[in-house]
């Protein structure tokens, strides 16, 4: 039998419930889901990238999931790239409103042309989780707002320790 695997690309900076919505949603589709930290030397984000991926692992555990069925690695390049380095058939894109909706119809449409046997999955977020971004989750904690009811404990937890 064929795995189906997904990739779902990211900076995870930090990993939200969100994130979580949209990844739950695409287990429920594929065999496998890989999560792809993007890397970017130029660019410093709040937690580090061994941070991302203890944080994500963490999550992950607290979920119940396996590590057969999430995988996390690293890309700095092309999402297409490293979605065909790992064997996945469909790129994973989580929508929250018609603004993502026009960005990430042009990022699919420019994807499908570098990469024609991949295919682009749209999530829509639940509602409850529709208006949860990072970059808001990292202005709250700055500010010494309470994250808990937009991150997993574990990511509140780290944020609480980040700006103590």
């Amino acid at each position: 039998m064929t795995e189906h695997v997904a990739i779902y690309g990211g900076s995870f900076d930090p990993i939200t419930n969100g994130h979580l919505d949209v990844l739950r949603g695409t287990l429920a589709i594929f065999d496998k889901v890989i999560i792809a930290l993007g890397t970017h030397p130029g660019k410093k984000g709040l937690f580090a990238f061994d941070e991302r991926v203890h944080l994500i692992e963490q999550v992950i555990a607290d979920e119940g999931l396996s590590s057969s069925t999430v995988e996390i690695v690293a890309f700095d390049g092309l999402i297409v790239d490293s979605a065909r380095d790992h064997g996945a058939k469909a790129l994973v894109r989580g929508l929250r409103d018609g603004t993502d909706l026009d960005y990430e119809m042009q990022m699919a449409g420019m994807n499908e042309m570098m990469a024609p046997e991949l295919q682009t999955v749209f999530l829509p977020a639940s509602p409850s989780v529709r208006t949860i971004t990072a970059t808001l989750v990292r202005q709250i904690a700055s500010m010494g707002g309470d994250t808990s009811p937009f991150v997993p404990a574990a990511v509140d937890a780290a944020l609480r320790a980040k700006f103590k």
